[in-house]
């Protein structure tokens, strides 16, 4: 079934005749958190000594993906490195729109080895359109397709330089937006996709410039509060109809139902601890 036939949840408990909103198949990438731990920080969220309970985020991560399977959707997995505790957020390690992969550069040496990684697995699983990239991008950290564009976060993580990159690379227009705010470091942090024209997003996020562009580009967006945005309300995934975001966003919630969605609260307080939620752990697999 091709990822934009439209899908009936399979054994949801969801009601799918509440909104007129239209759900499509999807092809999710994640990695098991089976060596899920905080040992260094490189974000404002990570700090070994809290402590982390591995069992717990496996537990997390598993209600997750059930749900993705509930909603109809198809989940692969990557197996996860020992030594790379941050392979959980497999949104990070590649771009993939039209069945085209940007392989990840990691800006920090913790990650470093997730971009191969990652990399290799789709060239055994007979991607044959592959880049590693030039210059350093976390993925789909930092680059969200929303329809034929794509948005491109910089500031903290991704090299601007690599925008271009992606351009080139994928032929579709690329629109850079400036991080202003090291709590929000990557871009699916602070701002999620719902639909190929509809976005939510925290504006604080973002640099005065990048403010106005969205606001151009989206002038009926969902706009978060600074507490929905805290408890990593926008690190969600949306299939068109169903949006899974924490389930702590309450706010968020309100909105979405308000515009037809249905959002699906998800409790990932433990991948939180080293800055990571439900879009961080989900890598779309984007076919032509």
């Amino acid at each position: 079934m091709p990822v934009t036939d439209t899908i009936t949840p399979n054994g949801s408990t969801y009601d799918a005749r509440q909104s007129s909103r239209v759900a499509t198949r999807r092809r999710l990438l994640m990695c098991r958190p089976r060596h899920y731990d905080v040992t260094y920080s490189i974000n404002p969220w990570m700090n070994p000594s809290r402590g982390t309970d591995t069992a717990l985020a496996l537990r997390q991560w598993e209600r997750l993906r059930e749900l993705y399977l509930e909603l109809g959707h198809t989940v692969e997995e990557i197996d996860p490195v020992e030594g790379l505790p941050d392979m959980v957020f497999a949104a990070n390690g590649a771009a993939v729109v039209d069945g085209k992969v940007f392989g990840a550069r990691f800006r920090h040496v913790e990650r470093t080895a997730e971009g191969p990684a990652y990399l290799r697995w789709f060239e055994e699983h007979g991607y044959r359109d592959l880049l590693w990239p030039e210059h350093i991008n976390e993925g789909e950290g930092d680059f969200l397709t929303v329809g034929r564009r794509i948005l491109a976060g910089t500031g903290f993580r991704t090299d601007v330089r690599a925008h271009t990159e992606a351009q080139e690379f994928f032929g579709l227009p690329v629109t850079s937006l400036r991080l202003v705010n090291p709590e929000y470091y990557h871009l699916d942090t602070a701002l999620a996709v719902l639909s190929n024209d509809e976005v939510m997003y925290y504006p604080e996020a973002f640099s005065p410039g990048s403010q106005a562009v969205l606001r151009a580009l989206f002038p009926n967006a969902v706009i978060a509060t600074a507490e929905d945005a805290a408890v990593f309300g926008l690190n969600a995934f949306s299939d068109g109809r169903h949006v899974l975001l924490p389930a702590a966003a309450t706010g968020l919630h309100t909105q979405l139902r308000a515009r037809g969605f249905e959002p699906v609260g998800v409790e990932l307080t433990e991948l939180l601890k080293a800055g990571g939620s439900v879009k961080c752990c989900t890598l779309e697999l984007r076919e032509r």
